[in-house]
């Protein structure tokens, strides 16, 4: 396992990271315990959560997630041997602080609900899931600004920065992130943490797939540039990448069969571009979601690819694709496809 710097920090986490969103919905306790294990044991020291999680967001479940990986620390003792990641919940959702956006109140209100739930005195990144203000993320592409947004989108993000300086200084957080934001939200973030002496984001999490690359059209300069890398989520595009829906087919207890609102990656034109990925490593004698994974893992722009299982023998092969390095002949084939068929689920 390579290990990559988490921004300007002195923070090393494993160029895999564990996603952790199906534990307490799709994945049960005993389960998410014999991936956090596994994980370990392949040197996987990177575990990625949320607050809201899992994943769909239901009132019923919420927080589940981070109990779990709570749980699991209490028992196995292990608190300084993973770098722990967590995110406060957007805008949005009701049963959330009632949907409202974060304020100071509300981001403190927040990291406390978590560090209970995980049982720990502080996590190594925190990171804002999605902004307060209306923009592109969640596939959402063409920015068209509304009248109804905040007029003062640069205070709110300032209002951030100084909350998180806050916990910082008490030591309930180490290195402090952003997630689905854009390229003005990113230098925003860096700005405002420049001027004021504020917290400066390590990392940026993000989509990246092959169905995906957007991140590459405004991020990937930034990332490098500035040292906030990506930490990609989806990489294999809720399953689409691993070529088990092609032709249409449903298998049970899959994401996209258990739940019809995961439609982003599911579009004719992702179809077309899934079923020629999957060919193109069919003829070299590679699994597709292993050649997927193996081109983000390559990827200058990145710190850690997010993957996620929901059986051992997809976690053991996704932390496989570490090992894997791909062909001049392959990576000439995937962007062939990518230039017939760009980003055809962003």
């Amino acid at each position: 396992m390579r290990y990559r710097t988490l921004g300007k920090s002195n923070i090393e986490v494993s160029e895999i990271c564990l996603g952790t969103m199906t534990w307490g919905q799709q994945n049960s306790k005993s389960e998410a315990f014999a991936q956090l294990d596994y994980a370990l044991s392949r040197g996987v020291n990177f575990i990625d959560a949320a607050e809201m999680y899992p994943v769909p967001p239901i009132p019923e479940t919420q927080g589940r997630t981070e109990q779990y990986i709570g749980e699991w620390l209490r028992e196995r003792d292990c608190r300084e041997e993973v770098v722990l990641a967590t995110k406060a919940t957007g805008p949005g959702h009701a049963h959330v602080r009632d949907g409202r956006g974060l304020n100071r109140a509300d981001l403190m209100a927040a990291l406390e609900g978590s560090l209970q739930r995980l049982q720990t005195d502080y996590v190594d990144l925190y990171q804002i899931h999605w902004p307060n203000r209306d923009t592109n993320f969640f596939g959402k592409l063409g920015y068209q600004h509304s009248d109804s947004d905040s007029d003062d989108a640069e205070g709110e993000i300032h209002e951030i920065l100084k909350t998180l300086s806050e916990l910082v200084a008490a030591g309930k957080i180490k290195t402090v992130g952003i997630s689905n934001e854009t390229p003005w939200g990113l230098m925003t973030y860096l700005r405002l943490a420049d001027r004021y002496n504020l917290p400066r984001v390590a990392s940026i999490q993000n989509p990246y797939n092959l169905l995906n690359r957007s991140f590459e059209i405004g991020l990937a300069e930034m990332a490098v540039r500035e040292q906030v890398g990506l930490l990609a989520y989806s990489p294999l595009a809720f399953g689409m990448l691993t070529g088990k829906y092609r032709n249409g087919a449903r298998p049970d207890n899959a994401r996209l069969t258990l739940f019809e609102r995961f439609s982003r990656y599911n579009k004719p034109q992702a179809v077309v571009a899934t079923e020629k990925y999957c060919a193109l490593a069919e003829a070299h004698n590679l699994d597709p979601a292993q050649m997927a994974l193996a081109f983000i893992n390559r990827q200058p722009f990145l710190t850690s690819n997010i993957i996620g299982a929901t059986s051992m023998e997809q976690l053991r092969s996704n932390i496989d694709s570490a090992e894997l390095v791909l062909g001049e002949d392959v990576l000439a084939q995937i962007e062939a496809i990518h230039t017939e068929l760009p980003n055809p689920a962003p």
